[in-house]
Formats: C-alpha cells, structure tokens, sequence
C-alpha cells in the first residue's frame, strides 16, 4: 500500500478530518466575548445533525452507486461519523445547559418542542454511542442492529428540533439538509420492496 493510500486510510487521519470543525469552536471561547457559548450553540448543533445524516446515508449511497469505491470507503467507517455525530450533540447539549443555566430544567422550558424532541434525541443518541465498540458488537450480535435502528427516532427528533427553533424559523435549514436523506430512505424503501416482489414472482 501506497504512503498516500496508507495515510488516508487511516483511522486517525479520518477522526483528524472529524474534528476539523471543532477547531474553530474551541479557539472561539478565548476572543472573551460572553455571547460566545450561545453562537458556538449553532454550528455544534449543525455538525451533529450533518454527520448523522451522513452516516444514515451510507447505505442507501452504497446501494444507489453500487460500482464507486466512495461509498463503501464511508461504509467502513460510520461507526466514527455516528460517535462524531455524538460527540458534537454532546458538546451542544453542554453548551446549551451552561447557556441556560437552571432555567433549562423548568418546566416551561422542556414543554416547548424545540426542546424536549432536542432532548430525546440525545438521549436516543447516547446508548448508541456507547453500544459502538468492537466489544459491545460482538455482545449483543443481532441486537446490535436492531439497536442502531434508533438512529431514524433520532433523526426525526433532530429535524423536528431544528425546523421548530425561533418558532419555526429553522425550518428552510433544516429542509436542506434533510431532504438529500429523505430522498435516499425513499429510493432504499422502494429498492427494498422490488426486491420482496421480486422474490415472490
């Protein structure tokens, strides 16, 4: 294998591509401005949301483009965009209780839709993240996928949370970044059910 070859196919070389977005995040807090944690609340939100879509995306991409070697290169690592995915959604939901301090436990607060379907994504998201080791795939066998299945709750919730911000304002951004994914689910759905016809012809 090639020096170039070996340097992209390699584990760290991928999760240095993943972090690339934090850069910025993480030199922001030093300019002292006190509005920095609510605009770092944007673009975590936004990197969470996008590599989960990704990761949902690569398999019907691998079904959609059975010949190109992009996709199955991606297929090998998305458990790396799915921890990505909940690392960012992690450090949203940090940024977002120290932005909001108690009042983002009152019960005004977690009645409003943009915050609880914000919340259960999360919290779909963290037995996911922690189930995504070699050792937890070999424990649960089967069940491991069937678990991962949560990833579509999840993704639901997310676009709800997203398009629900400032009252429905986040709901062209939200669409733009959701419709490639509902696109591709649809076209898997619709391969999926020839190929149950197919089987009984």
């Amino acid at each position: 294998m090639s020096g170039t070859k070996s340097f992209f196919n390699s584990p760290y070389t991928f999760w240095g591509i993943l972090t690339l977005p934090a850069i910025p995040m993480v030199v922001g807090p030093t300019s002292g401005d006190p509005e920095t944690i609510n605009q770092l609340l944007h673009p975590t939100r936004e990197f969470a949301a996008r590599f989960m879509i990704v990761t949902i995306m690569i398999t019907p991409l691998v079904m959609l483009f059975k010949g190109w070697r992009g996709p199955r290169w991606l297929m090998k690592r998305r458990r790396y965009l799915g921890v990505a995915a909940f690392v960012y959604a992690l450090a949203h939901t940090a940024l977002y209780l120290v932005d909001e301090g108690a009042v983002a436990f009152t019960s005004v607060e977690i009645s409003e839709l943009y915050i609880w379907s914000g919340w259960l994504a999360f919290l779909i998201f963290v037995p996911l993240a922690i189930t995504s080791t070699d050792g937890w795939v070999r424990k649960l066998g089967p069940r491991w996928k069937i678990l991962q299945r949560g990833v579509y709750g999840a993704a639901v919730l997310t676009l709800l949370h997203w398009a629900a911000l400032h009252n429905w304002g986040g709901v062209g951004a939200a669409m733009v970044h959701f419709v490639p994914l509902i696109a591709l689910e649809a076209y898997r759905l619709g391969y999926n059910l020839r190929r149950q016809r197919t089987r009984f012809i």
